[in-house]
């Protein structure tokens, strides 16, 4: 299994800036019909995202849809990799979704109190959900939360609905800031404790920061390799050498950290 760790976006009525995304390194590219867009420019932005995924590209390519209206013209495209949901707030709004597009990847973005508060029921609404992410910009809004600091909890409420939904790690939100890397890596790292896995990016500058941020250090990738080989000696509840006892979730972990540990060789 593969673990994104790059999710970047483009604007979907900048043509140009969206191939720009597709060569850049990043994992996912995300075309942007919403925020990314201004009003008049909506109708231009679907139709170029119409032509950029009537072929298949060589990675993942995801569309965060602006409305309902945008799903028909992009569902059945060869190049369409999954949509990103914005402003889900209950089960209802994905199943919904689910129905209309059967097949297609969805990923909700919770942006309110109220969609944080249904975290769980939202990862698990239906098979066609394959991740859950915060919108922090619109979340910020709602809470009147100014701190970094005040998000704290609904990051680890996502986290912890992805988990237990059995959905991959959450990608954190952009860093809007695209010139302050130090700032991005030091918050890449905050988020990387939480339990995210990866970020979106509004810049191709900002990968290379996210990506070193979530691979694992030497150290942990040794911790990984004892484990990893405890575990194809030994059933049960395994015993280090040096007398830590470790079960079958800490291994998964492990293995996650070697997979992440091979992007290096790539």
């Amino acid at each position: 299994m593969s673990f994104p760790l790059t999710w970047l976006y483009a604007p979907g009525d900048r043509p140009q800036v969206v191939r720009k995304a597709l060569a850049s390194g990043a994992d996912v590219v995300i075309v942007d019909l919403e925020d990314a867009v201004a009003p008049e420019r909506k109708a231009y932005a679907l139709d170029a995202t119409v032509d950029l995924l009537s072929d298949p590209h060589p990675l993942p390519v995801h569309v965060r849809i602006h409305s309902m209206r945008d799903i028909p013209p992009l569902a059945s495209l060869p190049g369409l990799g999954g949509f990103r949901v914005p402003k889900v707030a209950h089960a209802t709004d994905i199943r919904r979704i689910a129905e209309l597009v059967p097949g297609v990847p969805l990923y909700p973005l919770l942006e309110t109190a109220l969609a944080v508060e249904h975290a769980y029921a939202i990862a698990g609404a239906h098979p066609a959900v394959h991740g859950i992410a915060l919108g922090e910009a619109d979340l910020r809004a709602d809470l009147g939360v100014r701190e970094d600091g005040g998000l704290d909890w609904p990051r680890s409420r996502i986290v912890v609905a992805a988990r237990a939904a059995a959905l991959p790690p959450p990608a954190q939100s952009v860093h809007p800031d695209v010139r302050d890397l130090e700032s991005l890596a030091a918050s890449c790292a905050r988020g990387r404790d939480l339990g995210f896995l990866g970020r979106a990016a509004i810049h191709p500058r900002q990968l290379p920061i996210i990506e070193q941020a979530y691979l694992p250090t030497p150290d942990e990738v040794a911790a990984a390799e004892e484990v990893v080989k405890a575990a194809e000696t030994e059933s049960g509840a395994l015993a280090l050498p040096d007398g830590r006892f470790v079960d079958a979730a800490v291994v998964e972990g492990a293995r996650r950290v070697l997979t992440l540990a091979a992007r290096r060789e790539e």
